[in-house]
């Protein structure tokens, strides 16, 4: 007899999870609602195109590397990382750069070029950054947070890291130029976080680069989803596509299973979630079963904002552009632009983009000859007054003329491939509360303890991996949820499950 498990979801906290607890002799069956793999990162294939629909920056290699160890696998027989360099090409909004990459040397050239005075803030910034990391990543993102005394644990640590202070505010301690503020805090942004609201400890993500890199796969991260699911499938895991699950089966304090759209139930002795967090307990579990986790307490958490993302082909190539793979294109406001998105909720004329180029790495996902594009731009959620169904054509069409304007000669005349998605995408397909991107916004409130943990307050037998739980969004982030649960409910193997296998 095994212990059964049933996961919901395929992203990438989905599929790790799914293969470390089948690599661990746990029965598991992964359930996903769309007809691919991915979650997020679907990949649309258009006209030759292959886009990745969600995150294109590879951070932290070695958090992949471990999922294949525990299968007994090498990661590189599976799937091949390329570094990239620069990291990223970030403009400022007359469109001089800024090039960041690994190295210190190179780095404080750059620097030099805005303001020779922010070379000793930068080599200080980062000296601080390590000891942010050590705290914030090693010692604590692969630890549940299942207690308050947990936190109490760390906050001495975390306050005397001035974790109270934003990423903004931590970064202008050490840059006195403006422009070179933004280059250091932008990051939250890339896990749903507002740079003015996310706390200091994100910080780390500066020392996390520098250390393993910034990596891209070739093939797209469509193909890390591919080595994922075949990964698992080699380990016996079951994989269910168009299979939505409609309902967490609960009695007590128990879930007992999952109830499919078609009406199938099917029972298990642990559920695991890479839903949102806020739609798994709102639309999956009725609010009578629930003490935590009313819906007045999810409507009243903050969630990160969406994006509007378009996926672009053209039958010209733009290797002679001065872009590179990661392209960070800012505006002329910063913290304006912020509190639209973030506080004011309105769709704001102007905007800071960020541009994926992966053909300058790996033509292979492209016709030959062509070129492959992903444009992302962050939007408030769902709770502001914007009516996407008339909004969306018109911020598509201001952004391409944008990008003709100043990046891409000719843009629109050479585009034989093109799909956009917005916040509506988010919540009706991705089933994310209030069409967020990136699900619980990471404010310090809503960081560690105060987050959505990974096992349910609710349920003894649920469990949660992905953005919306401990330690949050990204990459790093969603696999180490996934090592959370797999020590969490590692002992329960050890113990008689209820059903057979």
């Amino acid at each position: 007899m095994k212990n059964k498990v049933i996961v919901i979801g395929s992203g990438f906290g989905g599929l790790a999870a799914a293969i470390r607890l089948a690599s661990k002799g746990f029965e598991v069956e992964l359930f996903e609602k769309r007809d691919k793999l991915g979650g997020r990162a679907y990949v649309y294939e258009i006209n030759g195109f292959k886009f990745d629909g969600g995150p294109t920056v590879i951070t932290a290699p070695f958090l992949f590397d471990e999922i294949f160890e525990a299968a007994g696998r090498r990661r590189e027989d599976y799937i091949t990382f390329v570094p990239c360099d620069p990291f990223y090409r970030i403009f400022d909004h007359t469109g001089r750069s800024f090039n960041y990459n690994g190295d210190e040397q190179f780095i404080l050239q750059q620097i030099e070029q805005w303001n020779p005075a922010d070379r000793d803030g930068y080599q200080q910034f980062m000296a601080t950054t390590k000891a942010i990391f050590d705290k914030g990543f090693v010692e604590l993102a692969d630890k549940p947070f299942l207690s308050f005394t947990d936190m109490l644990r760390v906050a001495p640590d975390l306050i005397k890291l001035q974790s109270y202070l934003s990423v903004y505010k931590y970064a202008s301690k050490f840059m006195q130029d403006d422009f070179l503020r933004r280059c250091f805090s932008f990051h939250p942004l890339l896990v749903g976080g507002n740079p003015f609201d996310s706390p200091s400890i994100y910080a780390m993500i500066h020392y996390l680069e520098r250390e393993w890199g910034i990596h891209y796969a070739i093939g797209g991260t469509g193909a890390i989803v591919a080595a994922l699911g075949r990964l698992f499938e080699e380990l016996g895991g079951k994989i269910h596509l168009n299979a939505e699950v409609a309902e967490i089966v609960v009695t007590g304090r128990k879930a007992i299973g999952v109830r499919l759209a078609d009406g199938t139930i099917l029972r298990a002795d642990h559920v695991v979630s890479n839903a949102d967090v806020a739609f798994t307990y709102r639309n999956m579990i009725p609010e009578a079963y629930r003490r935590k986790y009313s819906n007045r307490k999810i409507e009243r958490m903050k969630y990160s904002m969406s994006l509007f993302v378009i996926y672009f082909g053209t039958k010209k190539r733009y290797l002679d552009s001065k872009l590179a793979h990661h392209n960070i294109i800012l505006g002329q406001r910063y913290k304006e632009l912020l509190d639209d998105i973030f506080k004011r909720k309105v769709l704001a004329k102007d905007f800071s983009l960020y541009l994926h180029m992966p053909t300058i790495t790996d033509s292979s996902i492209a016709p030959p000859g062509h070129e492959s594009f992903y444009v992302l731009s962050p939007v408030p959620h769902l709770g502001a007054d914007i009516d996407w169904t008339t909004a969306a054509k018109p911020y598509r069409d201001a952004i391409m003329q944008f990008l003709e304007d100043n990046y891409l000669p000719d843009l629109q005349a050479n585009i034989v491939a093109e799909h956009y998605i917005d916040p509506l995408h988010f919540q009706n397909t991705l089933n994310s509360y209030l069409g967020s991107a990136f699900s619980v916004q990471p404010t310090l409130t809503q960081s560690a303890w105060f987050r959505p943990h990974n096992r349910s307050e609710d349920f003894d037998n649920l469990y949660f991996v992905g953005a919306g739980t401990h330690p949050g969004a990204g990459l790093p982030g969603v696999l180490s949820s996934a090592k959370i649960v797999e020590g969490l409910l590692a002992p329960e193997l050890s113990r008689q499950p209820v059903l057979a296998a």
